[in-house]
């Protein structure tokens, strides 16, 4: 057997609802892989843990929105989707007032609402994340 560890990282689909579209939020990535593109906002787990816990925290670090609970998605883990290592995401997702700002923060060099039918190049999966999210909410 190999000895290679696996990661595990949390991705937020936060989205918003208007009177004619859907938004989502996105975070533009401040650091490599992927510097500069657009992103779900999400990170590692820490150690001992909690995933739930570990969405929110992530989100309120990146976005400064807290949320006090997020409903969980899917778990997407193939390998080579992240360049560093093996990586499983358990991806959440949430709907937010129409009314909820968000500011960049933390490794987040950036952050916008995007329409879900205008969405930018992204980095990682996260298009294959979004598009079964949309499948399964509208």
């Amino acid at each position: 057997m190999r000895n290679s560890k696996i990661f595990v990282t949390v991705d937020a689909l936060i989205f918003k609802k208007t009177q004619f579209k859907t938004l989502l939020l996105l975070i533009q990535r401040k650091n490599p892989p992927f510097q500069n593109s657009w992103a779900l906002p999400g990170g590692f787990v820490n150690e001992n843990e909690d995933i739930d816990r570990a969405v929110l925290r992530e989100l309120y670090e990146e976005t400064q929105i807290k949320l006090n609970s997020l409903e969980q998605l899917k778990t997407f883990g193939k390998p080579f989707r992240d360049p560093r290592s093996h990586v499983v995401s358990i991806a959440y997702y949430g709907f937010v007032l129409e009314e909820v700002e968000a500011k960049a923060a933390d490794d987040a060099k950036a952050v916008a609402w995007f329409s879900t039918t205008e969405l930018p190049e992204l980095a990682f999966d996260h298009i294959e994340i979004i598009n079964f999210a949309l499948n399964k909410i509208e």
